[in-house]
Parts: C-alpha cells; structure tokens; sequence
C-alpha cells in the first residue's frame, strides 16, 4: 500500500490529534445529475438496467475503497486508483493480492463516462464489465466467482445498501459491478486551468502559448512549421481520442496489445490513448510505466520513436521522432502542465467514505 504513512519515534505530539471513524452519514437518494462542460458532449451510455442514483453511487464509492473485495481483504480499488494521484498508483505496474506485477500499468480514472473501450487494450465494452475483471483477477484482487459477494453478505452494512440500490438484499458480483460503474461514472474532471483558458477565464503564459501552438501543430519543413503534432491523439477538450496506437516504443512490441483482442497484426502493439488529463500526477507513463517523467515521454516522441510495420502513420518512424529542441520540450510541459485538476484530486465526494477525520 502507497498510500502516505508517517512513522514517529519517541516523540511527544502537542499538536491537534487526529481520529479516524467509520462515517455514518445518511446514504442520499434519488437521481444523480452529472455535471460536465458541454463541450465534453453526450455521446455516453448508460445502460438502461443501471442508472445513475445517489444511493448507488455511495454504494459504489464504499465498493471502491473496500478491502474485502479482495482475497486477502487487503486490497482494493483505491490501492491502485489513488484520488491524489488522479487514481493512479505512482507504479510502472501494480501490484495485487499475489505479490506479482500487473501486466500493465494502472490507468488513470478520469472522465471514464465517455470511454466506449476499457483497458489499454480496450478488451471491456462498458464500466460494468470492466470492474469484474480486477475483482477476478489472480494478480489484482484474486477473488473467485462470487467470493467477494459471500464476504459482503455477511456483513451487517452492504446487503441493507444492495436493498437500497436494487430493490434486494442479495450481493452478486453482477451487482459490485453495477455500483462501482455508478460511482466511476461521476469521477469527472473538468476544472483545470486549461479548462478555464477554453471559458476564456485564463490568460496564458508566454511559455504556454507557445507549448499549445507545438501541442497543435504538425510539423511541416516546407511551410517553416514546428510541432509535435499531439492533438492528432490527444486533442479536443477530453484531451484523447477514442482510437488505438502503437507510438514507437518498441520495433518488436513484445505486449501484442489490441492484437490480442482483435487478432488482427495490423493491432500488434496498438494502444488505447489515454487522457492527458492531470497527466503531471499519473507517472511513470505508457502501458508498461516505461517512461518515469514527462521529459522522458517528450524524450521518446523527439528522437527515440521505433519504427515498424504498424507504427501510427501520423508518427515520423524514418526520422525517429519531431527532434525537439530543448526550449520546445520546456513550452510543451508548461502547457502540459495546465491540465492538472487541483478540484479533482481534493474533491471530497470522491474519497475514502468508511473514514471520516475527526480533529480534537
């Protein structure tokens, strides 16, 4: 667990003492309304078998920080989908219930009501789906068909929460599923600087002007033009494109990646672009935690690019990359820089719900 512990020894603590309790507040009903820019647009889908509720998001907000979800009762989404880090886990790999690494580095949660296909490989269809397959997972949360249920039944708080949200007491994983997608749906982030600058409330700086004009252009010798060309892929005010990639990093991707969904070998090594949203929290990058600074990711796409057979053609693989100067790459994190959301990471109604902190 990475999450912040401060070891004293042999020190007197004159300060305000904190407690933590379990929270009792009233669980909230009715509809939830979700509030987002209308800029993000409305092409999402919720199953009509699953609404969005007050009732089921709290329900899905305990879920995701609930250790017994897990084999070991150690583990839970939280562990690798940290709120501080705009729920990611700060590891090139997480690590579950076996001890082993994860395939995969752990992806960051933001504005997920608008991804159609989940995962690095874009394997899952729907929220639904997609938090099933940790749960079962042998080297995430380990826990085999209808385990965590069984463990959740017995307790005296969830089967009167399951009431609330589905009309039964009755805890199946189908239903863990259900309110976990219900609480992740609302984890929108819309309130970064960058944000502010499209509402024309935020002036840029000089340096992240000129990072959002590198950010938009693609390069071009013959009309004297400089760019990185990164709103090919991350462009828009989401900052990504539902589409999938292989950006260069290897000539022979060893990770097949969409290819083992597709079985397609125009997919061997195609990723799904994430978001670029608080992309200064969610280090170390790509889909193996590879990369461990901005710099480095930078770094990769001036000069390190591989070319193969199904590198994104938007991608100069003859040339290795955009050869960046270091002046440009210092303009592009500047402007990188701007879609960190403070109000995300702080919000209260996405955090750990079965602690409350108490100062006395």
């Amino acid at each position: 667990m990475r999450n912040g512990i401060i070891g004293l020894a042999g020190g007197i603590i004159l300060a305000s003492v904190c407690a933590w309790t379990v929270a009792d507040d009233p669980v909230p009903t009715g509809p939830y309304s979700l509030r987002y820019p209308s800029s993000f647009g409305g092409r999402f889908t919720i199953p009509a078998d699953n609404p969005t509720t007050q009732e089921g998001v709290y329900l899905g907000r305990m879920l995701f920080y609930e250790p017994k979800l897990s084999s070991s009762q150690t583990i839970s989404c939280a562990s690798c989908h940290q709120q501080e880090r705009a729920f990611t886990d700060g590891l090139a790999r997480s690590v579950g219930v076996s001890g082993k690494f994860t395939q995969r580095n752990s992806m960051s949660l933001a504005n997920l009501l608008w991804v159609r296909q989940l995962f690095w490989d874009g394997r899952a269809n729907s929220l639904e789906e997609q938090a099933l397959v940790p749960l079962g997972h042998a080297d995430e949360m380990g826990s085999k068909t209808g385990e965590a249920a069984r463990r959740l039944q017995k307790t005296t708080l969830y089967p009167t929460l399951f009431k609330q949200v589905f009309g039964s007491d009755t805890i199946t994983d189908g239903r863990i599923g259900k309110a976990l997608a219900q609480f992740e749906r609302t984890l929108i982030s819309a309130n970064s600087r960058y944000d502010r600058y499209l509402q024309g409330s935020y002036q840029l700086t000089e340096a992240e002007q000129r990072g959002l004009q590198l950010f938009n252009s693609a390069p071009s010798m013959e009309r004297n033009v400089r760019g990185g060309n990164c709103a090919h892929c991350h462009g828009g005010p989401k900052l990504y494109q539902e589409v999938f990639h292989n950006n260069g990093l290897d000539q022979k991707p060893a990770d097949a990646g969409r290819q083992e969904i597709t079985g397609l070998d125009s997919d061997k090594g195609r990723f799904r672009v994430p978001t670029l949203r608080n992309i200064e929290l969610t280090a170390p990058y790509m889909h193996d935690g590879r990369l461990a600074t901005l710099i480095d990711v930078l770094d990769h796409y001036s000069e390190h690019i591989q070319n193969s057979p199904t590198l994104s053609p938007e991608l100069p693989g003859e040339t290795n990359g955009f050869h960046l100067t270091n002046g440009e790459k210092k303009d592009l994190i500047a402007f990188l820089r701007l879609f960190t959301d403070s109000t995300f990471i702080q919000n209260p109604q996405f955090s750990n719900p079965h602690m409350k902190k108490i100062e006395r």
